[in-house]
């Protein structure tokens, strides 16, 4: 489930946090998602967005077979994981219905191989991280959430050794979405939902973001 469109009146989503938005649709696994706007973080009282806030997203996303937005950027500017209605995972567009469908900032992963970001700047330094891949049978969806910025614990990670880590995990293709303080896992952990990682919103750990919009899980219960 890509999170549905909330129909403000200027934006498309409500921010909420990855834990609400677990909790809200009856999810067992959940992340962040997209780049979004208007965004500030200047401290634990002075940010935007808080929850219940407007935001909109950087790229395309859609939920259930509706378009929620075609993105604040151009199309060149940043790629989409497509969902069909049988859960079919890809980077193609389809030429049919688009069911859900969530956006990130770059490819990380093209055939297997490392993409080539250049040796300065975001991609080549450490941020908590936020990813999603495909082997390449497509068989496996890979969700992957390094932290980071929290000496001691976890720098995060450059692009490259992120693209690195999909490429042990099995993945032959992925690619980057919404990271730093936005950088956020969260489970269902016997019915209460549980974060999985230590996000860093405002500087403080474990502290989570509100976020634009989200990619959800359902899993079937065990037998």
């Amino acid at each position: 489930l890509v999170t549905p469109a909330d129909d403000l009146e200027t934006f498309d989503y409500q921010a909420r946090t990855v834990l609400q938005f677990l909790d809200e649709f009856d999810l067992q696994l959940a992340v962040n998602g997209d780049f979004f706007s208007p965004w500030k973080d200047y401290g634990p009282f002075n940010y935007y967005p808080h929850v219940g806030d407007g935001a909109n997203v950087r790229g395309l996303a859609a939920s259930q077979g509706e378009v929620v937005s075609v993105g604040t950027s151009p199309p060149d500017s940043y790629v989409t994981l497509y969902i069909s209605r049988d859960n079919r995972i890809s980077f193609i567009a389809p030429e049919g219905e688009i069911y859900n469908a969530i956006s990130g900032h770059t490819r990380i992963l093209d055939n297997g191989k490392i993409v080539d970001f250049g040796d300065f700047g975001y991609p080549s330094s450490r941020h908590p991280r936020t990813a999603i891949g495909l082997s390449q049978d497509k068989n496996t969806l890979i969700l992957v959430v390094v932290d980071g910025r929290q000496p001691n614990y976890s720098e995060g990670a450059t692009l490259y050794e992120l693209a690195e880590l999909f490429q042990n995990l099995g993945a032959h293709e992925a690619i980057n979405i919404d990271g730093g303080g936005s950088s956020t896992m969260v489970i269902e952990n016997e019915g209460v939902p549980s974060l999985l990682n230590s996000p860093i919103h405002s500087r403080i750990p474990a502290r989570e973001r509100p976020v634009a919009n989200h990619l959800g899980i359902y899993a079937k219960p065990l037998p």
